[in-house]
């Protein structure tokens, strides 16, 4: 039965979780706004996508090359300690603009989006991408951008597939975190960091990841 399966074009995998209300027509619309947001703005107006990610203090498990019959063991750390990052990246620059917080919370998201307005003195308007979080809503921030010249743009509900800085927190997640064991919480905060002071050296990997391929779930 299996050399039948092979030999009818199936393999055998895993499906792909997605979320359970994932509503494919809006995710449509969106693009379509996206696409006409991108035709319309101003020269020097960038786009962001925002998110937040919050890596724990353990490694991340991951696949690897390992020697038929063999074993590899990873140590484990105990207790649920995390590092909190608010972070936005453009599709131009591809410089990551982050932050370390105690929490993430309208206090952070306001003072993340003023560090990407003073990088763009020129732009009359700072488009930034970014899901539904309570934060990204909250009264705070929304009186924030009274006087801002940041514009949030929200995504639709259960719709992470269009968030493009989830494929930049994969990517870092991959680069510090998989497979690898830091003792101390301080040393896996400091390798967290280290990530976010070298952008360029990722560049080239990053332009070839974060391209505009969306795919559309649920359908």
């Amino acid at each position: 039965m299996t050399a039948l399966l092979h030999r009818l074009g199936y393999v055998y995998k895993k499906p792909k979780l997605i979320p359970g209300k994932a509503d494919p027509e809006a995710q449509k619309t969106f693009l379509a706004e996206y696409e006409k947001l991108k035709q319309t703005k101003g020269v020097d107006d960038p786009i962001y996508f925002m998110d937040a990610v919050h890596p724990q203090h353990n490694p991340v498990i991951a696949q690897g090359w390992i020697k038929r019959g063999e074993d590899r063991e990873i140590r484990s750390n105990t207790g649920r300690r995390r590092v909190n990052i608010n972070g936005a990246i453009d599709l131009k620059r591809l410089e990551p603009v982050v932050r370390f917080d105690d929490s993430v919370n309208a206090v952070s998201t306001i003072a993340l989006l003023q560090q990407i307005e003073q990088r763009h003195p020129d732009a009359a308007v700072i488009h930034v991408i970014c899901d539904n979080a309570r934060y990204y809503r909250s009264k705070a921030v929304r009186e924030h951008l009274k006087t801002s010249r940041v514009q949030l743009v929200f995504l639709p509900p259960y719709a992470p597939n269009l968030n493009l800085i989830e494929r930049f927190w994969k990517y870092f997640k991959k680069t510090v975190l998989y497979n690898r064991y830091f003792e101390s919480f301080a040393d896996f905060k400091a390798a967290c960091e280290n990530f976010f002071r070298h952008p360029n050296q990722y560049r080239g990997d990053l332009r070839s990841l974060l391209t505009e391929n969306f795919a559309i779930v649920g359908e």
